[in-house]
């Protein structure tokens, strides 16, 4: 009879043991593995806030323009208001002679263009000056002795520019040739 005890202990022994390399480099696959889950999970809650924190900003943004939108000319009406309360103020005047009422609308609307050129609008008044198509428009010529051709002789309504923009041009009438 054949002994087969030292095979049997061989086989019986730890079949994970840290002799054994492949049992070795299985502990080391799972525990590389645990790390890796936990890494992923922390790196899925950071993305998870992430796009939290973005779609708060976008939220912000949306609302802020909005109100920016709402109010943005809150400014310029509260300088207008002075020149309601001058208006109503003229309108409330009983009687009152011609010229009074006249240097009262004149003043207003001073005070008018005044808002207008803190927002940065300006009038174009072209009387005098040449012909400018890009700021004028020409709907009359007209015989002006002692005028050059293409000169501004009459102003039929102002224009006004903003920042450089042309918002309405100058309807005028020219010097013919």
């Amino acid at each position: 009879m054949q002994n087969n005890e030292p095979q049997s202990h061989d086989q019986a022994g730890d079949p994970f043991g840290s002799d054994d390399p492949v049992a070795t480099e299985l502990a080391n696959a799972q525990s590389r593995l645990i790390e890796l889950e936990t890494s992923n999970a922390e790196l899925r809650e950071t993305v998870l806030r992430e796009k939290a924190e973005i779609e708060n900003q976008r939220r912000r943004l949306h609302r802020d323009l909005d109100q920016a939108r709402r109010f943005a000319n809150e400014k310029l009406l509260n300088e207008l208001l002075p020149v309601y309360d001058g208006l109503e103020g003229g309108l409330a005047v009983e009687g009152g002679d011609i010229a009074s009422m006249r240097e009262g609308i004149s003043l207003t609307l001073k005070s008018l263009l005044k808002v207008a050129e803190n927002h940065g609008m300006s009038q174009i008044d072209p009387l005098g000056q040449p012909l400018d198509p890009e700021r004028h428009h020409a709907v009359s010529m007209v015989e002006a002795p002692g005028k050059a051709p293409g000169t501004v002789v009459s102003v039929l309504q102002k224009g006004y520019v903003l920042n450089d923009r042309l918002l309405r041009p100058a309807l005028v009438a020219v010097a013919k040739d």
